[in-house]
């Protein structure tokens, strides 16, 4: 054995420490310590890396068996060899009881020592490789019992960040309603969920928007919950997992309240018999509920407010065309061609909804326009014309005021920039320009030419499409004259 050990030998004999001593410091590299009882060879353990103990059996103060007790419990992969006169079957099996693995008969001869030191010692490696083998196995199944945890903890945060998310990209309640049903199809495994409103007294209800699983199912589909139960989740207002006909819960009713007052109700339904919701379900679509009921309550009150200032804002517009009567409608036929034009030249839903906005209100900075100017029969002067060259600035500050509308209110602003930079107020040049103002300018100018003014007859279709083909990479933005004349030969562009 070529590793150095240290070796404790422990007897209250002196000669036996005597005869140890000299074998080892002849015989063999390893170091030895040694002791006269148990006390002594306890305190030597605690303070030295033992790696193999020798101990006779009967000592003073503490013995043999008691020692190996003590090591035991204190390290048990340290090998303890029992050193004995008197071996016997009861000895054998008491040793072995505390920890011992390995006992001698004195007198011994010393050959037998370095043996006995090999065999106890690859025992040990042994003992301790199954102990490692076995800890480790025990950290495996905690590493693999934290880390389900720990997937199951990931997978809830990622299910609720995602209702968060989704539930935040709702413009509307009908949106909301639309995001609930297909989120329960995405965060549970329903087959088929419903958005319903109870009627008055809430004696029935009405699906109002749907997902299926299945792309083929239809609203005709749908698997209703019966009115009884329907009325006893509204009036209760607490979620309720129905049992079908399998025995499991295949179906979760979920009422949704603003102000604790119950309106609706989520259903999520599973129709294969063999599978069916759990608690961990449940509690997904409860919290759904509860965050969309906020939302709900934030988009009604939002709606409510963007409807009446939306009105008050068309108000004014149709108090300019109430002053000048030659661009009555002028507004709304602006904002229909510019938004043909914008789905033409694939532009998002959002870019389209913003120029039904900008284009309504485009001209609601005449309203800063004195009557005299507005409504002026004759050709403009130069100090009238950079007057009411001022309403793009007016209506943009206007817009501004309001907070809500920037992109609205940067069309607005330059819907009178020229292409070749010559336009007004900021003189913008090309794709200086937003592309929105771009696209409002062509549907303006159309519009203005074709409409009848206070100083001249409106001019035929044909006149107005020649006068914008001619100032196409001038006044106009050439590509989005090429959409607007695509739209035109196609009969999409109609007054």
């Amino acid at each position: 054995m070529n590793e150095t050990l240290n070796i404790l030998v422990v007897d209250d004999e002196e000669c036996i420490l005597d005869i140890f001593k000299s074998y080892f410091e002849f015989e063999t590299n390893h170091t030895l310590f040694t002791a006269s009882n148990g006390f002594e060879a306890f305190e030597i353990i605690k303070t030295e890396p033992i790696n193999c103990c020798f101990t006779d059996l009967s000592m003073p103060r503490l013995d043999g068996l008691e020692l190996a007790r003590k090591i035991y419990q204190y390290d048990n992969t340290i090998p303890v060899v029992v050193m004995t006169g008197y071996p016997s079957m009861d000895i054998a099996i008491e040793t072995l009881k505390n920890g011992v693995v390995d006992f001698i008969t004195k007198p011994f001869q010393v050959e037998q020592i370095l043996p006995t030191i090999s065999k106890v010692m690859t025992a040990r490696s042994n003992f301790v490789e199954n102990i490692l083998l076995k800890e480790e196995a025990k950290k495996s199944k905690r590493l693999a019992k934290i880390n389900k945890e720990l997937h199951g903890k990931i997978k809830e945060v990622e299910t609720i960040n995602l209702i968060l998310q989704k539930l935040d990209q709702a413009s509307n309640s009908q949106d909301l309603f639309k995001i609930l049903v297909k989120l329960s199809g995405r965060i549970t495994p329903c087959d088929e969920a419903h958005f319903c409103f109870f009627t008055q007294e809430m004696k029935d209800y009405e699906i109002i928007t749907s997902f299926f699983k299945d792309e083929n199912k239809k609203r005709d589909d749908a698997v209703y919950i019966e009115k009884e139960m329907a009325k006893k989740i509204g009036a209760d207002g607490i979620p309720y997992l129905i049992k079908g006909k399998s025995g499991c819960g295949n179906i979760i009713a979920i009422p949704l309240k603003i102000r604790s007052r119950v309106f609706g109700m989520l259903t999520s339904i599973i129709n294969n018999k063999d599978k069916y919701f759990n608690e961990k379900d449940i509690y997904y679509l409860n919290f759904l509920i509860d965050k969309a009921s906020s939302s709900i309550e934030n988009l009604a009150l939002y709606e409510n407010i963007y409807e009446n200032l939306f009105s008050t804002l068309f108000a004014f517009v149709e108090a300019i065309e109430a002053r000048d009567p030659y661009t009555k409608q002028h507004s709304t036929s602006v904002s229909g061609y510019a938004m043909s034009i914008a789905r033409k030249n694939g532009c998002s839903q959002e870019e389209v909804a913003k120029l039904n906005i900008s284009g309504n209100l485009h001209d609601i900075g005449k309203i800063g326009i004195p009557d005299s100017i507005l409504l002026k029969p004759g050709q403009l002067t130069d100090d009238e014309y950079e007057i009411i060259k001022k309403h793009p600035v007016i209506g943009s500050n206007i817009i501004g005021h309001l907070g809500m509308w920037t992109d609205e209110q940067d069309i607005i602003r330059h819907h009178h920039e020229r292409f070749d930079g010559k336009g007004y107020p900021d003189s913008l040049k090309g794709e200086d320009i937003p592309l929105l103002a771009r696209i409002l300018s062509v549907a303006d100018v159309y519009d203005a030419l074709i409409t009848d003014r206070s100083y001249r007859i409106g001019m035929s279709n044909n006149v107005a499409i020649d006068i914008i083909r001619e100032n196409a990479g001038s006044q106009f933005d050439p590509k989005i004259v090429d959409v607007f004349f695509d739209l035109y030969s196609k009969g999409e562009i109609n007054k």
